[in-house]
């Protein structure tokens, strides 16, 4: 991709954060992201529990270099502006998300998260200290690499059960704005009421929400309540394996092929696949 390409995208992700409400859908390969960009969408994220389970493994197991490489295919896909979902860094230690934030941002991301779960059940969040300092280094190796890559900050209190995550989750995502994430992220959060305030308390900064069941809200439901960016996480790729278990399940229960009623015809799969080749 030459740099114009890269320098473009990257403008185009940064000015759809600075109004407005849009959505950044999750493909999980190849194909689910070109579907994604015929649809209209005008930014991808990855998701890395789609990725993990199309690997046969569960979220947060996929080793960093195979990620970067599922990362940098994503990028290559498509047309759009690509943020990664980076989990924690893949390193403790500021020094360690440092050194892998590059790499990330060298595979032509416009945009790249990072979260401050320690993947430890006993002491499932970074205490504030090291998780504030992990943001500032990946806002270092940034701003090194002359990128203006994103920089995407996400508390994971909701999602470690943390016993006040709303409390908790707008401590630290004020503490990671004064870091330097330039959008801020608690997944997990989905009443209207705590939208609106967290929206309130951490603006002028860019909130991203997470939708990940039908609650019945829309995105100008949401985009009333201030959320700039909604993804959908693994939802996709969850909805993909619904039909595909629910499909299997019946034939290896029932030995019926009741499951494949509801299939798209193969003709409207191969065509797309053909024209977009």
């Amino acid at each position: 991709m030459s740099t114009s390409h890269l320098t473009a995208r990257r403008q185009a992700f940064r000015t759809l954060h600075e109004s407005g409400c849009f959505v950044i859908p999750n493909p999980w390969d190849r194909g689910s992201a070109r579907y994604l960009q015929h649809l209209g969408f005008q930014a991808l994220a990855t998701t890395s529990a789609g990725f993990a389970f199309s690997r046969a493994l569960p979220d947060a197991a996929v080793p960093r270099d195979d990620m970067l490489g599922h990362i940098a295919e994503i990028v290559a896909a498509v047309g759009l502006p690509v943020n990664a979902d980076f989990e924690s860094g893949y390193a403790d230690e500021p020094e360690g998300v440092a050194t892998n934030v590059r790499l990330c941002v060298d595979t032509g991301v416009a945009g790249l998260s990072i979260e401050d779960n320690t993947g430890d059940r006993e002491n499932p969040l970074y205490e504030l200290p090291l998780a504030v300092a992990r943001i500032k280094a990946a806002r270092a190796a940034i701003d090194a690499s002359g990128s203006e890559v994103l920089l995407t900050a996400r508390a994971e209190c909701y999602l470690v059960g943390h016993p006040e995550p709303f409390k908790e989750s707008i401590l630290r995502l004020q503490a990671y704005a004064e870091a330097g994430a330039d959008v801020l992220y608690a997944p997990g959060i989905h009443e209207r009421e705590e939208i609106q305030t967290m929206v309130a308390e951490l603006r002028p900064k860019p909130v991203n929400l997470l939708v990940s069941s039908n609650t019945g809200l829309t995105v100008a439901d949401f985009a009333e309540l201030g959320v700039r960016r909604i993804s959908v996480g693994s939802s996709l790729a969850r909805a993909a394996w619904s039909g595909f278990m629910r499909a299997a399940q019946t034939i290896s229960k029932e030995g019926s092929f009741g499951g494949f009623d509801i299939l798209v015809p193969f003709a409207e799969i191969n065509n797309f696949f053909r024209a977009s080749h």
